[in-house]
């Protein structure tokens, strides 16, 4: 028999990320979310709370915690904002995952500490202007010039790559050519503040306005040899194994987004009057509410699903693709009806929703794209 139930350190985790979400963050995301201002006060404090370090090693400054733990308070962040939710969620799924998965102890002992405090950031540079769904279409190359690798391309939609706290950034790149034709992808680490390491000004976005968004271009820019990370030849591997990871992440944030549209309908349907009615006396609106809570136990499920098979050493790229998937499209649609429950107001940037609405269509973009998640289920089941 399958037991959801959480533990009693999980659910602690979970009550007090919800409060803090409530009592710190609610009360500042809205102007943070509006002037487009990175909220570093508020992710110091995730970095207190040890939600940076959560899953990482203890030896290296972490609490060796599970990963469905991190969703748990990723959902509970992304239930008031995906903003912060995403500099957590990309922190350590993106950033420092691909270090705790795949670097030397040398590696991790010079770059994870830091990381696990949310006293700095990384950063994956994967994307690239010319290939974003199709990860394999890298234009980024890596020489190695003796004991020294010297990298040149683009890379875009990075996040956490330009915060005044963003430490390196693990750049996937072509590094030479295989002997059977094919291209060499590595993974290289590029500290920030490298010459001929330059990041752009942030992109001026739809949604996850709080949260960093950049560029990044590579000139000549030499890193040593010994920044490799894990095998060479490996890193289009090594991104896509993260990706599957962080994948379990994003739909946490998504169903956190999708159950915050809930907390604010049932808020609003209890007090707004309608015709001499309470909103939630008109039996459409309830149905509709009730309609979004389904959609994000649902989507709650799948996570919890993909994250106990990480956990357990299991096979999950498929459950994550479907976790994804469906948190994604949940969060789409709570944002859409509770936009509608709310009419005008809905249209308010003064009201959550509204936030809730513009960030919803980044899930179905960031971290594959809807088509890239049903591509992967269909492979796993045989078709292509």
């Amino acid at each position: 028999m399958i037991d959801l139930r959480l533990t009693d350190e999980q659910e602690l985790l979970r009550k007090t990320v919800r409060a803090f979400a409530r009592d710190e963050v609610a009360p500042v995301i809205g102007e943070l979310y509006e002037r487009g201002d990175f909220p570093y006060r508020l992710v110091a404090s995730l970095g207190r709370m040890g939600l940076f370090g959560l899953i990482l090693d203890e030896e290296h400054g972490g609490a060796g915690g599970d990963f469905l733990s991190l969703c748990l308070a990723l959902e509970e962040l992304a239930r008031v904002d995906s903003s912060v939710a995403v500099a957590l969620s990309a922190g350590v799924s993106l950033g420092a995952l691909p270090l705790h998965r795949f670097g030397s102890p040398e590696q991790k002992r010079r770059w994870l500490p830091p990381l696990s405090t949310g006293g700095a950031l990384a950063a994956l540079g994967l994307t690239e202007p010319s290939g974003g769904t199709d990860a394999g279409a890298l234009r980024t190359t890596a020489v190695l010039d003796g004991d020294t690798w010297v990298l040149n391309g683009e890379k875009c939609f990075i996040t956490n790559a330009g915060t005044d706290i963003t430490s390196l950034v693990t750049v996937t790149a072509v590094t030479g050519t295989l002997p059977d034709g094919g291209r060499e992808i590595s993974t290289i680490v590029v500290p920030s503040g490298t010459p001929g390491f330059t990041v752009s000004p942030p992109y001026s976005k739809v949604g996850w306005c709080a949260s960093d968004t950049r560029a990044l271009s590579f000139a000549d820019c030499r890193v040593p040899a010994e920044n490799l990370l894990g095998t060479r030849g490996l890193g289009l591997a090594q991104s896509m194994a993260v990706l599957d990871e962080s994948r379990i992440a994003i739909a946490a944030v998504g169903t956190g987004l999708a159950q915050g549209c809930v907390d604010e309908c049932v808020r609003h349907a209890r007090q707004r009057e309608t015709f001499g009615r309470p909103l939630a006396a008109h039996q459409s609106v309830r149905f509709g509410i009730a309609d979004m809570e389904v959609r994000a136990h649902t989507a709650r499920l799948a996570w919890y699903t993909a994250a106990a098979a990480l956990d357990r050493g299991a096979g999950f790229s498929k459950e994550a693709a479907m976790a994804k998937l469906v948190s994604s499209r949940a969060a789409m649609e709570n944002a859409r009806e509770a936009t509608q429950v709310f009419g005008g107001y809905g249209l308010m940037n003064d009201y959550p929703v509204a936030r809730f609405y513009r960030d919803a269509k980044v899930l179905e973009v960031g971290e594959g794209t809807t088509e890239v998640q049903q591509m992967v289920i269909a492979h796993h089941l045989g078709l292509g």
